[in-house]
């Protein structure tokens, strides 16, 4: 019972040791488990001016514009864009939410009647806009389609988001006013003049090899100009790229086998336990299905002119007997056997007229389609009957049954067109038939009645029957470039990347500079793994790994870490060395210099005094010597007859005298003046208030970091 009682009188002390156990091993556990303290940072995309883009919000984004997007679009391209579309919403939400300005309920509905007002569905019998007709479709939407609503609503999000943009830019316009006093300013700086004489001593003058820029000067520069030098973080790396490319042997090979098909020959067939003979390409009857056999191009069926041939052997081919053959020759990433099946004498082009008739399930038949293809049948036959006895009634048919909407307007015409314009069922008709033909044809849109108008230029074409085998290397030459990459692998963790390369004739591609949400390597394409890979935290100088690509390997080397501040000196030395160069040649100029008159500048320099007539503050431009600001600055802070002492401009060392001050006649009003500043305040909000917003907002880009690249 004592212990008890000492037990019952310390157990808040005991419940507390507890409770401190409990807490230790929680936190040794998130310790150990990083992600746990970075849940929220890994769901945050990005975060502008305090707002928030999640993972999953923005993904879902994503995946809706990919869709929209098609293959034309990587992944990477669409969320770059996506990502853009989110920093600007969130840029302008804020402007928009500190102002107070929305979109309500009347003006959306003023947009949709805009944006609409030449859509058919929402016109009424007078071709006006019918509010009604549109709440009606919103409500079938809603109703039926939940992707389509779904699309509707950003439709209408974005037809918002657009007016909001437009009604804050047309406030900001709206402040920015031209005053008389900026209308004055203007008017003086284009009008007030001065003459001048100039000496210019050019830079030129001195050899750059005379000038020495050190990369402390560089660096020095690049440290007070910090804002114009500061840089993402970039990786280097170099690569050796391993490709699977069919081998001389290969390519013999494949036009061996090629060669094999073209003569009959005798082979086991193992179902009939006995041996067969094979009918070559040199003595079928049935060319279509020997080469749809085996041929890695199917039989096209079509006759086609020298023209469609390829280039190279055109002249050949065409001048073959029928039955003969040419090849194994070199096309387009193939070698190829090509017969000669058939010659017939075919037009060029030709010009008809059709009714088409589409049947449920033909392509792009869409709601016009009502009949069933035995209807739609029934009824072209009916047609054709009263068309053969009357052709004139041809336009009025066209207008009432046929779904073509790119000939309805022209009387179901297709002007003069060239051969294999059109599908082959339907080319087929209009060009081996003669002109006055008129017949029924079936094609996947439906059932055409066509009537041949005309045919023209008739001359020699070719059916051609083609065997053909994809140039691709053999299973040992992909064997051995695995065991080539492999090797190169290994023995590149314990020598020099470079030396090693070259040893073994690889060719070492070097690539700086990338970014850390680049997609693509320059020579590699897109290869978004190798970007991630060459910015992964562990990531060290000199470590390697091997990537698959299309058709290969790439064996890459981290060579170098940029990490993000102010650009190197070696970096920024192609931009900051001429800048340097030029202050220290005018220095050097200046040092050399005694002379206080143009004329003694002139015979010490052996430079000639040039003049310069009616110049203006606002194109601050010297005739003969280019644009100076500076200089023009000077002279017009100087009196008439007055000398400046030397300038340093922007090609060269100046001394100027100004002959001649002009000033500008004064206006009654400067109103004129003032409307053009005005307007060219206004002219520049379109295309720099964005990017103005942009720049002063604070943007935390977190793409990489959650890995949604």
């Amino acid at each position: 019972m004592a212990v008890l009682n000492k037990i019952r009188q310390r157990s808040l002390f005991l419940i507390l040791i507890i409770a401190l156990a409990l807490f230790s091993f929680v936190l040794a556990d998130l310790f150990k488990n990083s992600d746990a303290l970075s849940a929220k940072s890994q769901n945050i995309v990005g975060t502008v001016n305090g707002t928030d883009i999640t993972r999953e919000s923005f993904l879902q984004k994503v995946e809706v514009a990919q869709r929209q997007a098609g293959p034309n679009s990587s992944n990477t391209q669409t969320m770059n864009r996506v990502w853009e579309q989110e920093v600007r919403e969130a840029v302008l939400g804020g402007q928009f939410e500190k102002l107070g300005i929305s979109v309500e309920k009347d003006q959306m509905k003023d947009l949709l009647k805009t944006a609409l007002a030449t859509s058919p569905e929402f016109l009424n019998e007078a071709g006006l806009f019918d509010e009604a007709k549109l709440n009606e479709y919103i409500a079938n939407l809603k109703e039926t389609s939940p992707a389509g609503y779904e699309s509707w609503v950003n439709y209408e999000k974005q037809l918002a988001a657009n007016a909001l943009q437009q009604n804050y830019f047309n406030l900001v316009k709206a402040g920015l006013t031209g005053t008389l006093a900026e209308g004055e300013l203007e008017y003086m700086l284009e009008n007030n003049k001065v003459d001048i004489k100039y000496v210019q001593v050019p830079y030129s003058s001195i050899a750059d090899s005379l000038v020495k820029v050190t990369k402390s000067d560089i660096s020095s520069y690049v440290s007070k100009h910090a804002a114009k030098y500061e840089v993402e973080a970039t990786r280097d790396i170099r690569f050796v790229e391993f490709n699977e490319v069919a081998s001389p042997e290969d390519e013999a090979a494949i036009q061996e086998d090629l060669k094999k098909l073209l003569t009959d020959r005798v082979e086991y067939n193992e179902g009939l336990k006995a041996n067969e003979n094979i009918t070559g390409f040199l003595n079928t009857k049935n060319n279509e299905e020997f080469i749809n056999s085996n041929s890695d191009i199917k039989f096209d069926n079509r006759f086609v002119f020298k023209s469609s041939l390829p280039s190279a052997i055109a002249d050949t081919i065409y001048n073959l007997n029928v039955g003969d053959v040419y090849g194994p020759y070199k096309d387009n990433g193939s070698y190829k056997i090509s017969k000669l099946i058939a010659v017939k004498q075919i037009p060029d082009s030709a010009k008809v007229r059709h009714i088409l008739i589409p049947f449920i399930g033909t392509r792009s038949s869409g709601a016009q389609a009502t009949q069933t293809e035995a209807e739609a049948k029934a009824t072209a036959d009916s047609l054709l009957t009263i068309l053969k006895s009357n052709r004139s009634k041809f336009p009025e048919f066209v207008t009432e049954f046929s779904t073509d909407q790119g000939s309805v307007e022209n009387g179901g015409r297709y002007d003069w067109h060239a051969y294999n314009t059109m599908v082959p069922e339907f080319n087929d008709f209009e060009f081996e038939g003669k002109t006055g033909d008129l017949g029924i044809v079936k094609t996947m849109f439906g059932f055409h009645i066509i009537e041949v108008e005309g045919q023209k230029n008739t001359s020699k074409a070719v059916k051609v029957g083609t065997l053909s085998r994809l140039i691709e290397p053999s299973d040992a030459t992909v064997d051995k470039v695995f065991r080539d990459a492999s090797s190169f692998e290994v023995a590149a963790v314990d020598n020099d990347f470079e030396a090693l390369a070259k040893e073994r004739n690889f060719t070492v591609r070097p690539v700086n500079g990338i970014k850390v949400l680049d997609e693509t390597i320059p020579g590699v394409g897109s290869q978004r793994p190798i970007v991630r890979w060459a910015f992964e935290e562990g990531a060290e100088i000199g470590d390697l790994k091997r990537f698959s690509i299309t058709n290969g390997y790439v064996i890459a080397q981290l060579v170098a870490k940029h990490e993000a501040g102010l650009m190197s000196a070696e970096d920024a030395t192609v931009s900051v060395l001429p800048i340097l160069r030029k202050e220290k040649k005018a220095e050097m100029l200046r040092s050399k210099i005694t002379a206080t008159t143009l004329e003694d500048l002139s015979t010490s320099q052996n430079k000639s005094i040039r003049t310069a007539s009616a110049i203006n503050m606002k194109t601050p431009t010297i005739s003969g010597a280019g644009r100076e600001p500076l200089v023009v600055g000077a002279a017009f802070g100087l009196k008439e007859g007055e000398t400046s002492k030397l300038i340093d401009g922007a090609n060269g060392v100046y001394m100027i005298q100004v002959t001649k001050v002009t000033p500008a006649a004064p206006l009654d009003n400067y109103q004129s003046s003032a409307n053009r500043v005005a307007q060219q305040k206004s002219n520049v909000v379109n295309s720099k208030l964005y990017n103005a917003l942009k720049d002063a907002a604070e943007i935390e880009d977190n793409r990489a970091k959650t890995q949604v690249q």
